[in-house]
Formats: structure tokens, C-alpha cells, sequence
């Protein structure tokens, strides 16, 4: 319903035979070019603000380049990308072709930050005439401790240009390189290697596990961190917690790796089985030699993988996840009755368009156990070219409403209850301005709108759009229900136990913004938030229903990452940035929510 900008999708490839191999084989030099391309078109859905690719030559002569990079900004940048590049191609009188290499990588780009414009859509790439000293970088990442590691390079002595966990990532394993670099260069010239045998020796021992373990420990985040080096090293880690996804593929020719399981499906015409999964804490790596290897870089935490990549970020096509997707529509099914007062015969079940379908089937089969000759149809559709970019805001609400059309005719009027899925409510304005006006233009008894996951009651800060906790329909209803039951002692209290936490006082906890929730119920919330969606035109009567957090574990078991539904928090930096964001709401809205302070 609304659309939630979330991480970004990392596509790598390297080529384990010689360039002339995949010539012979499949016809082209560009064979690792084009599965580039089609594994970041697999994975538009992740990103569509900006692109970037990057290649490395391993075998071109001194004097040429060796390590490409192109970027592109908006949502064509992927075209503009490769039009780019095979132009390029077409007018090089030299051999080898640019972007004709054994390493590559790829990077959508969503923002999470407000950062935006070209310089900072990935990869970044640190320059250095020494091969080995070369980093390009890529990742699906939003770390939460950016500040103190920024603070901590000044310390040492550096100057960052940019301030953004991508350049301060890129600073720091950067110099982390050079240490790796220097270890090899004294091994080198005590084995008595001199000129530019101690260049290759560096080039060829390079161990990129020790730059990682002695930079990434220093981030609290959910990541999947990406790299190429000049010398021809490639690797990819995960964060401790797992929070961010990763899945790779080897075999004698490529190694692999993108962000969704199906994109190498398809890419590579692979079975489910011949795909593994990063494991929290690993690098998958692979030197200059082309020796593929998995370590454990950091050891792993409590297992929190997004719940929200199974519910709505990653493609439906992963066939766990298209279970999943249907299992939480199923779950659903006692109270969708409950809510139409069971009359099911004049009941219509239907969907928001797109990402709220596959749970849809699930719905009604679920439905269709008890009363099998429920009804269901297409009552909305979206319309993905209009856009609400008007400044007036009365105008740009009006747009808003025609985002989506209805069926017209596809229920009978004052008669049917129509029942839509969606797989989740975060602000509640599209489904205030647009869903549930254009839903009562069909006169339906009643409207139930039913969510796949549970209650969104806290912001995010691992790499999804939704940093205010004050934007949260869920938190605006608890803050509401808080002020009307004269509580707002709860607020002051949370308040006051922020603030002494982030003064090093007390340890920040997050209980200390839970509490705000503690004494209300989840139907208490749900008509607290009907309420706050009324609008004087719609006087037909609404209800919401919510996935529970039993029933997202049921449905999803392997994916526990569930901070923006609980508020527990796989790491110290997203506690302390939920502390944070509710006392920047609460300076904010003073006055209204604190009328004693």
C-alpha cells in the first residue's frame, strides 16, 4: 500500500577460467557483462534511486586501466549503465575491451538517509598506483554507529572527505588495506624479494579476512559488505545478527553473489539446493588465484534476519518465501470472520495491488476450508505511472486518491463487507488518502482492511525507510490514547529515562520506549488508529486487522528479525537510535504531548 524504501541489492561475479574460456563457450566476451546485467534487472525491486557497476581487469599492462566503474542516477540508471558501457566498447581501438574482466560487481541503490545525488550511489572506489592498495566497494547497509567511527578516524589522524557509512566503510578498510599491504611488503623483502617481485608477492598474498576482522568490528549495523580489490581479491560479508540477506554460488567456472536466491536461480538456470546462504558473520571470499573460501569474521550473534524481506522487500518467486506469504494470509482467516460478523456469504475478499497477493491466496484458501463458496475479486488497481509530485497540498491529496482504481460493479452495494490484504501499515497516509476513499465509492457495508504483518510500532535504522517513530500510525495511536487516558506521565517517564541514557546515565534499554505501549492492547490500538484514519467523506464503517507476533513466527520461523514490531533490537546502535528518534518526536511535539511540561 505504502511504498517502504528498503536496502539495496548487491549482484557479484568472478570468472575462475581465463577471458577467452567464456568466449569459446558461450559466444561472447561480454558472457560475465550480461549476467551482471540481468541479476541487477532480477533485482530492481530493491533499488531504483541509483545504480553502479564495477569491473577489474587482473592481466591488464601498466600504463592502461585496469579497475572500471560506472554510476547512474534514477530509476532508468540501470540502462544507463550498460548503454554506457557498450558504447565504450564500441569505440575502444584497444585490446582488452573496457569492462572486460574477471571480477565484477553491482550495486541499486535505495536511500535510507536523505543522501542522495550521484556521489552517493555505490561503488565506491579508493585510487592508488599500487594494485593491491585499489578498493572498491558495494553493500547492503545501514550502520548505526557511523559517528563514532567518523570521530574515531580523526582521532587516528585521518580527514574523511564525505560524512556516510559507505565513504567512513571505505576510509577504514581502506586503511586497514594499506596495513595488510605493509605486512606483506616486510615479508617480501626479509624472504629478500626486491622491485617488482615484492609488487606480485603483495598482490598474490593479500588476505583480505584480516582487513575485515580489523574493520567491521568496529560497526554496529545490519549489512552485506562487498568488495573488489586491483589485485584480484572479491569478497562479500554479513553482519553478525544476519539481519541483511546474502546468497552465493560456485561451481569450476563462476562464483556468485546476490542478495535474493532467485536471482541466481534464474541467472544461472540453478536448482533451490545449489545456492547457500551467507551465514551471520562470514566473508565469502576469493583471491587473486581464484581459491574460494568461507570464514568467520566475526563470531555470530542471536539470529535476527529481516522479517520484512519474507513479507514484502524480496521477490515472491523463493519458493520458502511464497510459502511464508501465503501461511500469513491463512493465519488470518478467524479473524477476517470475526470481523465480518461471520456472514462470509455476502463477503468479498480482495487484495492491494501488488505486493499483498501471494498472501492474498493463502486468505482465501484458508476461507474457502469453511465457506467454499466465498467470493473474490480484483477490486483495486494500481496505477504505477501517476505520480503525486504537485507541492499544493490539497491538490497533491487529490492525486493521492487516484493512485488506485476500482472495479466498479464488482460488489454489491450496502450489501457485501469487502475484505482487502495488504502486507502491512506503516504511515497510514495512502491508506487514509487514497485506499479507503476509492474502497467506498464501491458502497460496501463495511471495509476491513487486513494487514499480513503485525502492528508497525517501531522505526527501523538497519536499512528501511522508516527512521521517525512520530510518522508510525501505530505509534500516533498509542501517543493518542496516552494524552485521552490522561497518562502522559508515561511519555514524561520515557522521556527522562532517554535522555539519562544517552547522558551515560542509566544503559540504554529498550524498554524504555516499549512502555509507552505496555498498557494498551492490540485492539485497543487497531480502533485507535481507525479512528485517526476517519475522514468526513467516508462514513462507511472500517476495521483493521493485524497478523499477531505469534503468527508472524509461526508463518515465518527462520527470520526472527522482528525490532519494528516488538522493539527489541538486534544491536546496542538501533537501541540507542529508537531512544533517539522518540526524544527528537517528543522536543517536537512538547506542548501537545507533555501539557505539564
Amino acid at each position: 500500500m505504502e511504498t517502504v524504501k528498503h536496502e539495496c541489492g548487491i549482484a557479484m561475479i568472478r570468472l575462475l577460467k581465463p577471458l577467452d574460456f567464456y568466449a569459446r563457450k558461450y559466444g561472447t566476451r561480454n558472457y560475465a557483462l550480461g549476467k551482471l546485467y540481468l541479476m541487477m534487472e532480477k533485482q530492481r525491486n530493491r533499488g531504483q534511486e541509483g545504480a553502479g557497476i564495477a569491473c577489474v581487469n587482473m592481466h591488464q599492462e601498466p600504463g592502461r586501466e585496469y579497475m572500471y566503474r560506472e554510476k547512474a542516477d534514477g530509476r532508468d540508471a540501470i540502462a544507463q549503465i550498460f548503454d554506457a558501457v557498450y558504447c565504450k566498447q564500441a569505440a575502444a581501438n584497444d585490446e582488452p575491451l573496457p569492462f572486460a574482466g574477471e571480477l565484477y560487481m553491482g550495486h541499486l541503490r535505495y536511500s535510507t538517509t536523505d543522501r542522495k545525488g550521484l556521489v552517493f550511489v555505490h561503488p565506491f572506489l579508493r585510487r592508488d598506483n599500487w594494485k593491491a592498495k585499489n578498493l572498491c566497494l558495494c553493500g547492503n547497509f545501514n550502520m548505526t554507529n557511523v559517528r563514532e567511527v567518523f570521530d574515531s578516524l580523526i582521532e587516528q589522524g585521518q580527514c574523511p572527505r564525505i560524512f556516510g557509512d559507505g565513504y567512513i566503510l571505505l576510509d577504514l578498510m581502506g586503511h586497514r588495506l594499506d596495513r595488510e599491504s605493509e605486512r606483506n611488503y616486510l615479508i617480501a623483502r626479509s624472504m629478500g624479494l626486491t622491485g617488482r617481485d615484492i609488487t606480485q608477492y603483495i598482490d598474490s598474498h593479500i588476505d583480505m579476512a584480516n582487513v575485515l576482522s580489523t574493520s567491521m568490528c568496529r560497526f554496529d549495523g545490519g549489512y552485506v559488505v562487498c568488495g573488489l580489490t586491483g589485485s584480484g581479491e572479491m569478497f562479500s560479508m554479513r553482519d553478525p545478527n544476519g539481519i541483511r540477506p546474502a546468497f552465493y554460488y560456485a561451481d569450476d567456472e563462476i562464483v556468485a553473489i546476490a542478495s535474493e536466491r532467485p536471482v541466481l536461480q534464474t541467472t544461472f538456470n540453478l536448482a533451490t539446493s545449489d545456492i547457500a546462504e551467507i551465514r551471520p558473520g562470514e566473508a565469502i571470499l576469493v583471491n587473486a588465484a581464484g581459491k574460494l573460501s568461507r570464514k568467520q569474521i566475526l563470531p555470530a550473534g542471536e539470529e535476527k534476519a529481516c522479517s520484512f524481506e519474507r513479507i514484502y522487500f524480496s521477490r515472491g518467486n523463493d519458493i520458502d518465501i511464497h510459502r511464508e506469504r501465503k501461511q500469513l494470509g491463512r493465519q488470518l482467516r478467524d479473524s477476517i470472520v470475526k470481523a465480518v460478523g461471520g456472514d462470509l456469504q455476502h463477503t468479498v475478499l480482495s487484495y492491494i495491488p501488488n505486493t499483498a497477493e501471494v498472501a492474498y491466496y493463502g486468505m482465501q484458501e484458508a476461507i474457502r476450508e469453511i465457506y467454499p463458496d466465498i467470493r473474490t475479486e480484483k477490486v483495486l488497481w494500481k496505477d504505477l505511472k501517476l505520480r503525486t509530485f504537485i507541492t499544493e497540498d490539497a491538490s497533491r491529496n487529490d492525486l493521492a486518491a487516484h493512485v488506485y482504481d476500482i472495479t466498479a460493479g464488482s460488489i454489491e452495494p450496502g450489501t457485501d463487507n469487502l475484505v482487502v490484504i495488504d502486507d502491512s501499515i506503516v504511515r497510514g497516509t495512502t491508506l487514509r488518502e487514497s485506499i479507503i476513499r476509492i474502497l467506498a465509492r464501491l458502497n460496501p457495508k463495511k471495509i476491513v482492511v487486513v494487514s499480513s504483518a503485525p502492528q508497525i510500532r517501531y522505526p527501523d535504522f538497519y536499512g528501511i525507510d522508516m527512521p521517525r517513530i512520530g510518522d508510525l500510525i501505530a505509534f500516533q495511536a498509542c501517543i493518542a490514547l496516552l494524552k485521552e487516558r490522561g497518562m502522559q506521565n508515561i511519555i514524561a517517564e520515557a522521556y527522562e529515562k532517554g535522555k539519562a541514557a544517552l547522558d551515560g546515565k542509566i544503559q540504554p534499554d529498550d524498554e524504555i520506549v516499549r512502555a509507552l505501549y505496555a498498557p494498551f492492547t492490540a485492539e485497543e490500538l487497531n480502533l485507535k488508529m481507525v479512528q485517526l484514519l476517519e475522514t468526513d467523506s467516508v462514513a462507511i464503517p472500517v476495521e483493521l486487522v493485524f497478523q499477531s507476533i505469534e503468527g508472524l513466527r509461526s508463518a515465518i520461523p527462520n527470520h526472527r528479525g522482528d525490532w519494528y514490531f516488538t522493539g527489541h533490537y538486534p544491536t546496542p546502535g538501533g537501541t540507542r537510535l529508537l531512544i533517539e528518534s522518540f526524544l527528537a518526536y517528543v522536543d517536537e511535539h512538547k506542548g501537545d504531548v507533555l501539557n505539564f511540561f
